[in-house]
């Protein structure tokens, strides 16, 4: 008997656990609903940057953010957000298959950030069209916690995420050469 009450907690205890995990799983779709809808309702893509940042530190509590294009139309090539990405941080960017998630090892990303200095761990989320595609951005998050992007965290939400702000800013890009 007293076997079959240990077993009766034990599922009780899983049961909890799912529901729980339920929950914040409704609660991030909430919040991704919410940053998607803001990025469709934005009419001037030349806001989108803005938008896109400070919705996902709003939405997701992402204490700092930044997003930097290249190969942007003319019209938008003023933009903070198009300047000043290196050859070597696109061809990084270009190698991520994945989001990156880890330690801020410094470099010319974290100084994208409003307080680089604050940042201890970080992820990188590469913008392109499909998996094949070449990378026409790149999407920083930085945390004082070093355990917010860790090295062997799930990135399955971090890739839609990137997912939806590479279809959102592909309004910026140039055409294509025909």
């Amino acid at each position: 008997m007293e076997m079959l009450r240990e077993r009766i907690k034990g599922l009780e205890h899983k049961i909890i656990e799912m529901i729980r995990a339920g929950q914040e799983n409704v609660a991030i779709a909430d919040r991704l609903h919410r940053w998607t809808r803001s990025l469709m309702l934005t009419p001037d893509p030349r806001d989108l940057p803005d938008v896109l940042v400070s919705q996902v530190k709003q939405q997701f509590l992402v204490p700092q953010a930044a997003v930097r294009l290249w190969g942007v139309e003319a019209a938008y090539a003023e933009l903070p957000q198009a300047q000043g990405v290196s050859e070597e941080v696109r061809a990084m960017a270009q190698s991520l298959s994945l989001p990156f998630c880890g330690l801020n090892a410094g470099g010319e990303v974290v100084k994208w950030l409003e307080d680089a200095h604050t940042v201890a761990s970080m992820a990188m989320i590469p913008l392109r069209h499909g998996p094949g595609d070449g990378c026409f951005g790149l999407l920083v998050l930085g945390s004082p916690d070093p355990t917010r992007y860790a090295a062997d965290m799930g990135t399955d939400f971090l890739m839609r995420m990137g997912e939806l702000a590479s279809a959102a800013m592909s309004r910026m890009l140039s055409a294509p050469a025909a």
